[in-house]
């Protein structure tokens, strides 16, 4: 066999690795087969490749994105070059929310945070379904609401936690939108999601490993220990995880348990 004959395509990989399918977006999976039989022949696989930027801030949005196997990151850019991120979207949710809520643009710059796939969307589309006010309509706005409290609660753990409280947070928060326990995450990457300094990320990550919670080699990151990431997070993951849970009734997963109420 010559070395040509033993390339692969992408599109030879994809159909070995069996392509997500429209349910693996919980969104899509929501949707009755009449609303989705309007949409279906319109969504249409995307690779989504690390670092790939899907939307710039100030950009008149023409598509929206459902995330299947991939998280994309929601980042506020400063005039320095400096960001920080206010949200993250994956199998939950639907990047693109100003161009079904009107706005057109946002001034917020959507990044691929973990490489995979996911279903675009024309914006025509959207908005005809959008227009109907129906099943879809009712869904993305409860989704907005869901995303406009984790953006809140970003905001406020970033300026009242920890790095470390941070770091476990975001990490729940992105295996919540992956199947397994494992991220592929360099630490700069991390500090630029976090808006921190990599010193920073590193004590932190490094602590994490050390108390037997992750594993971390050449940027690929394992959980270990799942129940003591959520207790040493900050009380923002739970926060988030609760409300998104509440909205989004059966969609998300894993669902946690609300907590007793205080004595």
């Amino acid at each position: 066999m010559t070395p040509q004959s033993k390339r692969v395509t992408k599109a030879e990989s994809l159909q070995q690795e069996a392509p997500p399918k429209h349910d693996d977006n919980l969104l899509l999976k929501a949707l009755a087969p009449s609303v989705r039989q309007r949409i279906d022949a319109n969504l249409k696989l995307t690779e989504l490749p690390l670092g790939e930027v899907l939307y710039e801030s100030g950009d008149v949005m023409n598509d929206v994105y459902f995330p299947t196997n991939s998280i994309v990151s929601l980042l506020y850019v400063m005039e320095d070059g400096s960001s920080a991120e206010i949200s993250v979207v994956g199998n939950e949710g639907i990047v693109g929310i100003a161009l079904f809520m009107g706005g057109l643009s946002t001034p917020s710059r959507a990044v691929v945070q973990s490489a995979g796939y996911g279903y675009r969307l024309a914006g025509k589309f959207l908005k005809e379904e959008f227009r109907r006010h129906g099943e879809l309509h009712h869904l993305l706005l409860r989704y907005t609401q869901a995303l406009i409290t984790q953006m809140a609660q970003t905001a406020a753990c970033n300026r009242h936690h920890s790095i470390d409280q941070q770091l476990c947070r975001w990490m729940l928060l992105s295996m919540d939108r992956l199947k397994g326990d494992h991220l592929n995450m360099t630490q700069e990457l991390i500090a630029n999601m976090l808006g921190v300094r990599r010193e920073g990320v590193t004590e932190a990550a490094s602590e994490l490993a050390a108390a037997g919670v992750i594993e971390y080699k050449r940027g690929r990151i394992t959980v270990l220990d799942r129940a003591e990431l959520e207790r040493r997070s900050c009380e923002c993951y739970q926060v988030v995880k609760l409300e998104s849970d509440r909205l989004l009734e059966n969609l998300t997963y894993p669902r946690l348990e609300p907590p007793p109420p205080a004595h």
